[in-house]
């Protein structure tokens, strides 16, 4: 019997997989990649939102998680995925640099936040009030991570390219049956496409379609993460990513003139410098209203477990619960209320 039966191989996917092998599980993943959120992600991981100077919930453990996780991942795969950068967030006004003083004087925000105004001058960057230096930051890679690991399962015989066919689950009081396979547990790591889950279409996912633009901009000269409206980040060779767009109506994940748009006139309300849209992504993000993941396992089928809602902050979040809800199977480690999808009081799972 294999231990785990894992639907998707974004973000949580591969944190729930990574989680499963390294507890020395037996594992098999389906992902016909129908869902492409993790691969065109800005992959920022950042402490602090920003908007209103406040900490991101359980940060500092979040934080110390993706040390972790990401670094043996780079061992593993023999590759970087990793980028340990400030994020400078952009000031338009002395108030603002006085919130950030009042914010970086508080305790849990002491450890993120720099006490001193930063005046770097950026060509192509107009910034008369400097900027607030975010610690403990960067982005991860996540197309780079998210192809390697693939190849890496498809290397050790783990992968199947295949559309998951629920109908052909049969669920037994201590197993379930997939094609002729017997598994001890189901995870559901499929993002947005959970709406198609028959078990866990339920679940109030909302949804929230993101946008991005790589640029070339020869003349802007950034080592640092740019955070204003929109963030710019460098990738190198004179190429930045520059995102994103929140559209909550529309949850196709084609990219659109709109959106584009929307990015260009951000942009161009930052940089006064020339530059060359490269490529146009989009996709949509598991997003939930509450703003906190979905995490835990049926209420009916004790084998049929769910990894999602992890939003806008998935290479932060995706660690921590994969690492939470690994416990919770294993070792019956209660889940925090909060994540639980036991939260959600009103759904009818018959």
């Amino acid at each position: 019997m294999i231990d785990y039966l894992i639907v998707g191989s974004g973000l949580a996917g591969i944190a729930f997989t990574e989680n499963a092998l390294q507890n020395h599980k037996s594992i098999a993943v389906f992902d016909n990649h129908s869902q492409n959120s993790s691969s065109i992600a800005g992959g920022l991981y950042n402490p602090v939102i920003l908007k209103r100077f406040s900490e991101v919930w359980k940060s500092q453990e979040q934080i110390d998680l993706v040390n972790h996780f990401y670094a043996n991942l780079e061992v593993k795969l023999k590759n970087k995925f990793d980028y340990k950068i400030p994020i400078f967030r952009k000031f338009y006004s002395v108030e603002e640099q006085n919130n950030w003083f009042v914010a970086s004087d508080k305790p849990n925000l002491a450890p993120f936040l720099a006490t001193k105004i930063n005046y770097n001058r950026y060509n192509g960057i107009h910034s008369p009030f400097g900027f607030g230096k975010v610690m403990q930051s960067g982005y991860v890679d996540t197309a780079s991570l998210l192809k390697e690991y693939q190849k890496y399962l498809i290397k050790n015989n783990l992968f199947n390219a295949e559309t998951f066919e629920y109908d052909q689950l049969i669920i037994q009081s201590d197993s379930i049956i997939y094609k002729g396979n017997e598994y001890k547990n189901v995870i559901f790591a499929e993002g947005f496409g959970v709406h198609d889950n028959p078990f866990f279409s339920q679940l109030p996912l909302d949804g929230t379609k993101g946008e991005l633009l790589i640029i070339k901009a020869p003349s802007l000269d950034l080592d640092v993460i740019i955070k204003s409206s929109v963030f710019i980040l460098p990738l190198g060779n004179d190429l930045f990513k520059v995102g994103a767009t929140y559209n909550w109506e529309d949850k196709s994940a084609t990219p659109t003139e709109q959106g584009k748009q929307e990015l260009i006139t951000n942009l161009k309300s930052m940089l006064t410098i020339d530059f060359e849209i490269i490529e146009h992504l989009a996709g949509v993000r598991p997003t939930v209203k509450d703003r906190r993941p979905m995490v835990g396992t049926h209420p009916k089928y004790k084998n049929l477990h769910v990894l999602n809602g992890l939003g806008t902050r998935g290479v932060m979040l995706a660690p921590a619960m994969a690492k939470v809800l690994f416990e919770h199977i294993e070792h019956k480690i209660p889940l925090e209320k909060e994540i639980d999808i036991k939260r959600f009081k009103k759904i009818n799972w018959d």
